[in-house]
């Protein structure tokens, strides 16, 4: 699952980025990656790991839910219904 989350653009600022994935490793684990950064600038990214994929998924939805309030607008969604809440 992929999500790719971007703010406005501001007056002079380039806009800044989010990214949320999830993806199941060969051990049956499942790792959530959080990628944010400026557009063209350097990006942050974070990895957490979760034996269950119930957990993964309600990180997901919880580092989704947490960039929407801070005015991040989902622009491309892949592998996930209903990504909007």
């Amino acid at each position: 699952m992929h999500l790719y989350m971007q703010t406005p653009p501001g007056s002079g600022a380039a806009p800044r980025y989010c990214r949320i994935a999830i993806e199941q490793d060969l051990l049956g684990g499942w790792t959530l990656y959080r990628e944010s950064g400026t557009e063209g600038g350097r990006a942050v990214l974070k990895r957490e790991v979760y034996l269950e994929r119930d957990a993964a998924l309600a990180a997901f939805e919880h580092a989704r839910d947490a960039q929407l309030k801070r005015g991040f607008k989902v622009m491309i969604t892949q592998g996930v219904d209903s990504i909007h809440g």
